[in-house]
């Protein structure tokens, strides 16, 4: 058996997937406060030794260690994929309804079919009842929706204005503020497309005491560095290429000249 034949295959199969990452980042290039996602490549051998010692069989452990097969050890493979933070640029719009987060970590809290999540996406919109909205249509929450389950709701053409830690208010009278979420571990919030974040206990949010954290009329942009992601699919590409190159040294130079001397080989 060709081992070394697998160990490149699973370095190959890791730069695909690393591919899939850097295409989504670039494709999501020009999406409101977008943030891009990047992985951790290790080999099986940590990804082993990190794990071993949380299985719940002892001699599943370190007894089981010693026969791991030593020819699969430093296969690489994804062992971790996050979200990067990282605050993206202010655009001014002008629209009374943009609110951009000047913070990379505070949300918007939402209301979806599927439960509360949280965004950093502030293009809102009315809809028909005047209820603000994100523009899949989801309600965005103010600070007191678990005690009276209101939406933020504006009358027709009233003046919205928000001040600099979310306030609303319609023709100068106050009608609710934001709530502006926060957590002590927002690396554990999972993507749920369109721009939303899911989390896996409500008792993890908070509300956030930042002062200065909304601006009205503004959109953050994705944080995406387009000049970083293309140096990054031009080296995965090459990996893949170099990868690309052994296999077929292996399946048909090697295997032809063994063939060729097993052949030749007399009893």
């Amino acid at each position: 058996m060709q081992s070394g034949y697998y160990d490149v295959t699973g370095g190959m199969v890791t730069q695909f997937n690393r591919l899939d990452v850097i295409s989504n980042n670039l494709a999501n290039l020009n999406t409101t406060a977008y943030k891009r996602d990047d992985v951790i490549i290790g080999d099986f051998k940590r990804v082993f030794q990190e794990s071993q010692d949380n299985m719940p069989i002892p001699n599943n452990t370190k007894e089981a260690a010693k026969f791991v097969n030593s020819s699969i050890d430093r296969v690489p493979h994804i062992s971790e994929e996050y979200t990067q933070f990282r605050q993206g640029s202010l655009k001014n719009t002008g629209n009374s309804l943009d609110f951009a987060l000047k913070s990379k970590d505070v949300f918007f809290m939402v209301k979806t079919p599927q439960g509360i999540r949280l965004t950093q996406n502030g293009s809102f919109v009315l809809n028909s009842d005047g209820v603000m909205t994100t523009k899949e249509g989801y309600p965005v929450l103010p600070e007191n929706y678990f005690k009276n389950s209101q939406y933020i709701k504006i009358t027709n053409n009233a003046q919205l204005t928000s001040d600099k830690s979310g306030t609303l208010y319609s023709n100068g009278n106050s009608i609710g503020k934001f709530y502006i979420a926060t957590s002590d571990n927002i690396k554990s919030f999972q993507k749920d497309g369109e721009g939303l974040y899911k989390f896996s206990n409500i008792q993890d949010i908070e509300k956030s005491s930042k002062k200065d954290v909304v601006a009205q009329g503004f959109l953050e942009t994705s944080n995406v560095n387009p000049v970083f992601e293309m140096v990054n699919l031009i080296e995965t590409n090459r990996l893949v290429e170099m990868y690309q190159k052994v296999m077929n040294s292996h399946m048909n130079e090697l295997n032809s000249d063994a063939i060729n001397k097993l052949a030749s080989t007399r009893a």
